[in-house]
């Protein structure tokens, strides 16, 4: 079984959001220990240097979906390579759920990879990162990044022909690194084909509410948003889907 690694924070969002949408019923551990195929895998790859809010806004967002009735909800996890916690860039401590070089993974249905410190130099030198990103990545249903998690994506290979975006002003960089991908200025996010990266910061909300329309629809989608005092109005971002 995985560790709880922090999740307990989100049973007062869950206390201050009851509505007729709300499974009341489920709680933390029992979310911890949903059976096999009952739910979509959310692998989130982290290291030392891991930004904050790429990591917890989607984080966020995912985990509430265990709250909600009448859907196949996300089990979320963190992922490293072989540490059993990391330190994020603004210095919070984070015990991993999976080594990935050490334990065995679960299937991961949806990929996210947030920004981290080194995503523009060093980490793009870890090649045993970057094949497991690729391996994952061929049986992901989606795809995400977040800020320069894209750097990563593009680093692996799979956005080679691939409309995206990054972080505003890493856009040129990105170009400068990667001459193939299709990168885009003035959005929040891009979704094309199975990949959906987002200029992070705060709109990893907004990307990560994207990813749950595509699977439970706007209504469910906005639900999950007003649980965190969020809207969701799709129409009204700039975002851009291929």
């Amino acid at each position: 079984m995985k560790k709880i690694n922090g999740i307990l924070i989100f049973i007062c969002l869950f206390a201050s959001c009851k509505d007729k949408g709300i499974n009341q019923n489920v709680t933390i551990q029992q979310a911890l220990d949903f059976p096999p195929d009952s739910t979509f895998n959310v692998g989130f790859l982290v290291m030392d240097g891991t930004y904050n809010t790429e990591l917890t806004a989607p984080f966020d967002i995912f985990q509430h979906t265990i709250f909600r009735e009448g859907i196949k909800p996300m089990s979320v996890f963190t992922l490293a390579k072989d540490q059993n916690s990391i330190r994020t860039f603004e210095g919070l401590e984070i015990i991993v759920d999976y080594r990935y070089m050490l334990d065995s993974v679960p299937p991961i249905d949806i990929l996210v990879v947030p920004s981290a410190e080194h995503h523009l130099d060093t980490d793009l030198e870890d090649e045993v990162m970057i094949n497991q990103v690729r391996t994952w990545s061929e049986e992901a249903l989606y795809v995400t990044s977040h800020c320069d998690g894209a750097f990563v994506l593009a680093q692996a290979g799979l956005l080679d022909s691939v409309n995206c975006t990054t972080f505003p002003s890493d856009i040129e960089i990105f170009k400068e690194r990667f001459q193939r991908p299709l990168v885009h200025e003035d959005v929040w996010f891009v979704h094309d084909d199975k990949f959906i990266t987002s200029a992070g910061g705060a709109r990893s909300f907004e990307a990560a509410l994207y990813v749950c329309d595509l699977l439970y629809g706007p209504e469910v989608t906005k639900r999950i948003a007003q649980g965190l005092v969020l809207d969701y109005v799709l129409e009204d971002m700039p975002y851009k889907r291929f």
